[in-house]
């Protein structure tokens, strides 16, 4: 997956959920954040941070944020960023030979991220992108998440259906150790327990990571936490 017009910049302030304010080429610029997540870690005054230009009509920024560095490693934080990257990864033979991958399936009251077929089972799959490292861990959610643990409890009911189900975490930078519930949020360590228990199959890999550029990385582990 590739960026157009990509820059180096400064981050400076975020004024909301959605706007930042970067310092490209000493002027203080706003640019679109495409990730509504908190990600205090990442987004501190100073951090080096990349954007990518877009000419689309009636955008009220010309940029977007789509990467951090912190620490010396390059954190990749589009929010759209991982469904695509799992699609790829279906498609390299990750998880073997699987067919007819549709994304955004309607699914109960939800509405899931893929089906597809894999070994003549109906399946389907909800993509977590993850940013939130703590000493090589990555950790989801870094907020609430009451669509999340909705989403879980689909997966948990589809399984009971027939459908085999995997929850996908995508660690958003190289060289993740694996993946876990964040502690700070308990609720959704709970629900994925559940989800685990129930059958759904937690999964994750990191990805490869340049200013412009992401793809898929190598599985790693998914750790529940006890009790």
């Amino acid at each position: 997956m590739e960026y157009r017009n990509v820059r180096e910049g400064r981050f400076v302030a975020r004024r909301n959920r959605f706007v930042a304010e970067v310092e490209l080429d000493g002027v203080v610029t706003p640019v679109h954040v495409k990730n509504t997540g908190r990600l205090r870690e990442l987004f501190v005054p100073g951090t080096e941070v990349w954007l990518s230009g877009s000419s689309a009509p009636g955008r009220s920024t010309a940029w977007d944020l789509i990467a951090a560095r912190r620490d010396g490693r390059l954190f990749h934080v589009d929010s759209q960023a991982p469904n695509r990257l799992f699609a790829e990864w279906l498609r390299s033979g990750a998880l073997g030979k699987v067919e007819d991958i549709r994304p955004e399936v309607k699914f109960g009251e939800s509405r899931l991220d893929f089906s597809f077929t894999r070994e003549r089972k109906p399946c389907l799959a909800e993509v977590k992108g993850v940013t939130l490292c703590r000493d090589g861990g990555f950790y989801f959610p870094d907020a609430p998440t009451e669509r999340g643990i909705r989403h879980l409890a689909e997966l948990a009911r589809a399984v009971k259906m027939g459908y085999t189900c995997y929850a996908v975490f995508v660690a958003q930078a190289d060289g993740a150790e694996f993946v876990s519930p964040n502690p700070d949020r308990p609720e959704f360590a709970a629900a994925l327990a559940a989800a685990a228990a129930a059958g759904v199959k937690p999964i994750a890999f990191d990805c490869r990571v340049e200013p412009g550029r992401v793809c898929p990385g190598r599985e790693i582990p998914v750790i529940l936490q006890e009790g």
